[in-house]
């Protein structure tokens, strides 16, 4: 069937928003994406469709029912089986000539530099509550001059944060240092969506519970995720069309509407984050 492919009529109708230069860069470029569940998979996705051509991907879980309301390789085919295989034939029968490599047990601290070598961007699909192995990715990134960009699914809404080189920091922003997991969790939640406005379309607030790491998702947050990331994705390959940086971060919520351009220099040390901060904790007790 790969005889069939040809790169060049197969990502044609991308000419017109991109040069024929700039689609050369993008398949010459490679993206690390870590995570392909809810986010990660769609970025893999829409990426391959944009005619990027190298990846290297990780995760180590696999394929469940709950994941079906949200997940693009979820389906009742590819229940059980890992995600990184699913995804990988996924990505694959877009554009049989990428070059993937695959990071079966997800991203540790044994291969993370093997799995960013080479990566002109990194984008995090992480688990929410992966805070240990995200810390340290994005630590990695910020030593090796990698741009990192994460995008929280926030209900029917998305919030995107892209750490630059010499520019905020990961750590710098949320404050983990010193903190106890409850409030890791509080700060990264903060972090992302400083105003929380995806909470007013929050109808059974009960089912979002930090302590008991479960939430509510909807698969239009996840695809709002895809297309902001890969728009800044493209952005930061092709050097074209400005970028907000942290401590900037952009939020869209589609139930309302709203846009958002939120700036919190200082990060969680600034006022306002602190109040959010202070709500969530009158919240918790």
């Amino acid at each position: 069937m790969s005889g069939n492919f040809q790169y060049t009529t197969a990502f044609s109708r991308n000419l017109g928003w991109l040069t024929n230069d700039e689609l050369a860069r993008m398949r010459s470029a490679h993206v690390a994406i870590a995570g392909l569940g809810g986010v990660g998979g769609n970025h893999l996705l829409t990426l391959a469709r944009l005619g990027v051509g190298g990846f290297r991907i990780a995760d180590f879980d696999r394929f469940e029912l709950a994941n079906f309301n949200r997940q693009v390789g979820a389906t009742l085919r590819h229940l059980h089986r890992p995600k990184v295989d699913v995804l990988a034939e996924m990505a694959l029968d877009i554009n049989p000539e990428l070059a993937l490599t695959r990071f079966a047990d997800g991203v540790t601290e044994a291969n993370l530099d093997a799995f960013l070598d080479g990566a002109a961007v990194f984008i995090d699909g992480l688990d929410f509550f992966a805070l240990p192995i995200r810390r340290r990715v994005f630590a990695a990134c910020a030593a090796r001059g990698i741009p990192a960009v994460t995008a929280a699914p926030l209900g029917w809404g998305v919030s995107l944060l892209l750490f630059a080189p010499g520019g905020v920091g990961f750590e710098d922003y949320f404050r983990f240092e010193a903190q106890p997991e409850d409030e890791q969790l509080r700060r990264f939640l903060v972090g992302l969506s400083p105003e929380l406005m995806q909470m007013g379309a929050l109808v059974e607030p009960t089912r979002l519970d930090l302590e008991r790491r479960v939430g509510p998702s909807t698969p239009v947050g996840c695809e709002l995720c895809a297309a902001l990331v890969a728009t800044t994705t493209v952005k930061l390959l092709l050097g074209r069309g400005g970028v907000h940086a942290v401590p900037t971060s952009l939020h869209f919520d589609a139930f309302t509407g709203e846009r958002r351009l939120i700036e919190r220099p200082g990060g969680m040390d600034h006022p306002d984050m602190q109040a959010v901060l202070a709500r969530l904790r009158g919240g918790a007790q």
